[in-house]
């Protein structure tokens, strides 16, 4: 078999019924939407004008609160950044910025800074110098022999 004698199977990919096309389409005239009605007519709100009653998405109550200006942490969990030692992508021998894990490509920006998580394993022994990190992410690296600075405070 070669490229060029590829398809579908039989009856696999079915053609778009194009609508208002005619009689001879099958969904000529009305285009499938029935005789006149709200719901034949276009630009219908039906989901949100309940015919003058207060609307269900406004009788419901709105909770909580979205801090405007909160920081957005990239997250950077542990057992990744042993797994790109172990590659080669990173040196534990010198210290590991937040510039290091992008440039090898853990995270694809810093945000407003790097968040280093406990998830997974370390067992090499590395300087880390990153905005956060995890109480247990800290125990972490502390237990495997390394060391880790926090910029700022995370929180």
């Amino acid at each position: 078999m070669k490229l060029n004698e590829l398809r579908d199977n039989e009856g696999a990919a079915r053609k778009k019924k194009r609508v208002a096309r005619g009689p001879g389409s099958g969904k000529g005239k009305t285009a499938g939407r029935g005789i006149k009605g709200q719901k034949s007519r276009s630009g219908v709100a039906l989901g949100g004008y309940e015919g003058g009653q207060m609307p269900l998405y406004r009788r419901l109550p709105k909770r909580g609160f979205t801090k405007p200006n909160r920081l957005d942490f990239a997250v950077v969990n542990l057992g990744l950044i042993e797994k790109f030692i172990a590659a080669g992508k990173l040196n534990a021998k010198e210290e590991i910025t937040e510039d290091a894990l992008v440039a090898a490509g853990l995270t694809s920006d810093k945000r407003d800074g790097i968040r280093i998580l406990a998830k997974g394993e370390i067992k090499t022994k590395i300087t880390l110098k990153v905005t956060g990190a995890s109480a247990s992410a800290i125990e972490a690296v502390k237990a495997a022999g390394g060391s880790i600075t926090v910029a700022a405070s995370a929180e």
